[in-house]
């Protein structure tokens, strides 16, 4: 952002400050007046998140510095724009329609950046992703390396997680989805695999104690090692043949966290704990080793890959449109994929 200062025109209502106000468009009651523009974003961001902790944990600030923040545009302003008890953070109808009439400027004063920013001669500055787990563990190693190396003046921040955030929201520049969870109003292009599939194994000794699975349904009578997501929800492990699609719901010895704390599910199968039911790529490892061995290869799903998705500004911000540019640039993505009963290659 060019500078920490803006000269906002704006009316000014003629309530107490401390009661609820209405914004009037009078020509009369407009006055010139430098506003920072830190505090600006600072009230929006109070106003969306509805809560100064919130804000504070989505824009990387403290909730003390947004709050004395939003009290000099109030004192500037002379209204109260935010109705603050102990348990919530709502805008007065002042706020409020500051908010609706902010909001759009401000996108027309990103985007007028992200034009001079386009000019640079070259891309600087920083980049942050917000992406699942899985992606950073499988897309993004094969990506990063090349990307920084092309361009050592970006900073490239990656968030893993998998539960379901407002990219935009969390102050990302974009994230990593799959089709299903793919927001709306946004750009996507593939990124990674094109074609992935869920697997299932289980360490040889477990097998060799329990005997191995024929049929889907005779998981039932295994030790399965579950995923939960941050919800609590707990996906259902499916399984696709010759158009038969069968979903069960195991149980087993262990539930982890998706995401952050699969590694320890994949550990408990190679010691024998249990089936393991997880992208193929993140078992290949352990399967080439021997350390795990397919359970009912013929029945694992096919599934669409990623996607890397962002605003669909006219305009992006160099370090994510040079980005978005290099992806579009990969070649075919080549992964492995094990089939008949051996690993081979295939073009995603």
């Amino acid at each position: 952002m060019v500078g920490d200062v803006i000269t906002v025109v704006t009316a000014l209502p003629c309530d107490n400050p401390y009661k609820s106000a209405r914004l009037v468009r009078n020509s009369e009651q407009s006055i010139l007046m430098t506003t920072n523009l830190g505090d600006i974003h600072a009230f929006l961001a109070v106003a969306r998140a509805r809560g100064f902790r919130e804000a504070a944990r989505l824009t990387g600030s403290s909730a003390s510095r947004l709050s004395e923040a939003v009290r000099r545009l109030e004192d500037q302003l002379g209204v109260r724009l935010l109705n603050r008890t102990t348990r919530s953070v709502a805008p007065t109808e002042a706020g409020a329609r500051l908010l609706e009439r902010l909001e759009p400027a401000l996108k027309e004063v990103d985007a007028a950046l992200d034009v001079a920013n386009g000019f640079r001669d070259k891309a600087a500055g920083t980049l942050k992703l917000n992406v699942p787990v899985s992606a950073a563990r499988l897309v993004l190693p094969r990506i990063v390396p090349a990307f920084l190396a092309a361009y050592p003046d970006i900073r490239l921040e990656v968030i893993a997680e998998d539960s379901f955030v407002d990219v935009l929201a969390a102050g990302c520049d974009a994230g990593i989805r799959y089709d299903e969870r793919l927001e709306q109003d946004m750009i996507a292009i593939p990124i990674g695999p094109r074609e992935q599939r869920f697997a299932a194994a289980a360490a040889p000794h477990y097998l060799r104690e329990r005997g191995t699975p024929e049929h889907p349904h005779d998981l039932m009578q295994h030790d399965c090692l579950r995923g939960q997501f941050a919800s609590g929800s707990m996906p259902a492990w499916e399984f696709e043949r010759r158009g038969e699609v069968i979903k069960i719901e195991p149980t087993g010895p262990l539930l982890v966290r998706i995401g952050a704390a699969t590694d320890l599910a994949v550990d408990a199968a190679v010691s024998g704990c249990g089936v393991i039911y997880l992208f193929e790529d993140w078992l290949r490892p352990y399967i080439q080793r021997g350390e795990l061995q397919p359970v009912l290869e013929p029945w694992w799903p096919r599934f669409s890959g990623p996607f890397l998705y962002y605003p669909g500004r006219r305009h992006l911000p160099a370090p994510l449109r040079v980005f978005v540019d290099f992806v579009k640039a990969l070649p075919p993505w080549q992964v492995q994929c094990a089939q008949a009963g051996h690993i081979g290659r295939v073009t995603g």
